[in-house]
């Protein structure tokens, strides 16, 4: 089984118990899935961490043999003390206590049905969770148990040369976790490779990756390396991976099984040494599911996976990302000081923060500029409209150039905007709608 850590589920754990040395180590409750009916029938498995994923597929961890499963059918994941079920996006759907769902909670004693089988969950005893006594790992910082869980899986990745699939909603720094790891990696000295699988068509995008030889396509005069000879001994990150061509994904499975490339255009392939890091914003078993992305080549990125959680679901790690954003920002010592004043730390954890790790450095940085523009004011504070119709106004007004802009960039073409932005596609038809600038 792939070594896997669900972040989310740890950002509010339901208990902590005190560790040797001082400092609380963090409690989950393992829950119990029992087949009562169906192919199922007498099968049980018991958590051991905080998720737990059926299908038909033998790397789920409830592997029911039907053929009206899907291969990753469902997943039971332990969020904030409660247990989440997430459909797969299934062929023939996830049954919650008889009602169809894609999302849904799951109580103490619930039957699911899936395919022909039906399975119940029990909550039990709890368990421990391991974390790193580490508040910072490389270019990442959090105090929050979320995010020492994380830590304590990259530095058990960093020891090997295993490829990490990483996975988290845009803006959580998924590029920093793969930095991180391979600046504490053996390979720290090599260079790091970063492609983006979603920004370019799928010829560019081989040629980027393998490189192409010279008369391959018009155009190619000359030879060229591709990203993973160039980053030969070092790491290549491959970002939102689940963008890549169907086309493309059986040269990827063959470099991660040979360790080997043939550039577009050649008749000979060249060996290399690289550790990839894989990225995406999407469940690529649902891709899986879906058709879109291949089985055989999902299982060879998901060696070690790891999950970044949501801003917010982790407010204690405000105090420290503000610390850490603000000095990058190299801000005059007073303005510095009024973004880390608690009370507007304190005003960041009521925001939801759907862009992000992403979002907060933009807003950081827009703050520190407004900051600037009225160090000068000298209007009447009194005539000053509430924070929260003020701070309405400055994001609507910024929300709205922001988009605007962005759309012109990408000449309406609202799926690159979105991708070009880190906002998930959905919210940013939602932010257009807003502002009245659908296309």
């Amino acid at each position: 089984m792939d070594e896997e850590v669900d972040l989310g589920a740890l950002a509010s754990a339901p208990g902590t118990t005190e560790l040797l040395g001082g400092g609380r180590q963090p409690s989950v409750h393992r829950f119990e899935v029992t087949g009562v009916d169906g192919p199922a029938l007498g099968m049980t498995w018991r958590s051991a961490g905080t998720s737990c994923a059926v299908g038909s597929h033998g790397s789920n961890d409830v592997v029911i043999q039907d053929p009206a499963v899907s291969r990753f059918h469902c997943e039971l994941r332990l969020e904030q003390n409660r247990i989440r079920l997430h459909d797969l996006d299934s062929t023939n759907g996830t049954l919650l206590d008889g009602v169809p769902i894609a999302i849904g909670i799951v109580r103490d004693g619930s039957l699911l049905q899936v395919g022909r089988s039906t399975l119940r969950v029990q909550i039990g005893d709890a368990m421990h969770v391991p974390v790193s006594p580490r508040s910072e790992f490389g270019r990442l910082v959090g105090t929050s148990w979320a995010m020492r869980a994380l830590f304590a899986v990259l530095e058990r990745a960093a020891q090997s040369d295993a490829t990490v699939l990483v996975e988290g909603e845009s803006g959580t720094g998924k590029e920093l976790v793969a930095r991180s790891l391979h600046e504490a990696s053996r390979r720290a000295s090599r260079p790091l490779a970063v492609i983006d699988c979603g920004a370019l068509p799928g010829a560019l995008l081989e040629s980027e990756l393998f490189g192409h030889a010279a008369g391959a396509f018009t155009g190619a005069v000359e030879s060229r390396v591709g990203a993973f000879e160039a980053a030969n001994g070092g790491t290549v990150l491959l970002d939102e991976i689940g963008e890549l061509p169907l086309e493309l994904q059986p040269k990827l499975l063959r470099v991660l099984e040979a360790r080997e490339v043939r550039p577009l255009g050649s008749t000979s392939t060249r060996k290399i040494d690289v550790r990839i890091i894989a990225a995406t914003n999407r469940d690529l078993r649902s891709e899986v599911n879906a058709g879109r992305f291949r089985p055989d080549l999902y299982f060879r990125l998901a060696v070690v996976r790891v999950t970044t959680p949501p801003l917010r679901t982790r407010p204690e790690d405000l105090p420290a990302l503000v610390d850490r954003i603000v000095a990058g920002l190299e801000l005059p010592p007073e303005r510095a000081a009024r973004l880390r004043e608690p009370v507007f730390i304190a005003s960041l954890g009521r925001h939801a923060w759907t862009g992000n790790v992403r979002e907060l450095r933009n807003y950081l940085e827009r703050t520190a500029i407004l900051y600037d523009a009225t160090d000068g004011d000298t209007s009447n504070t009194e005539e000053l409209q509430p924070y929260q119709a003020a701070r309405d106004l400055v994001l609507g007004e910024f929300e709205r150039r922001y988009v605007e802009q962005l759309l012109g960039v990408h000449k309406g073409n609202v799926s690159a905007a979105a991708r070009a932005s880190g906002i998930d596609r959905t919210y940013f038809h939602r932010l257009m709608r807003r502002h009245k600038l659908t296309r």
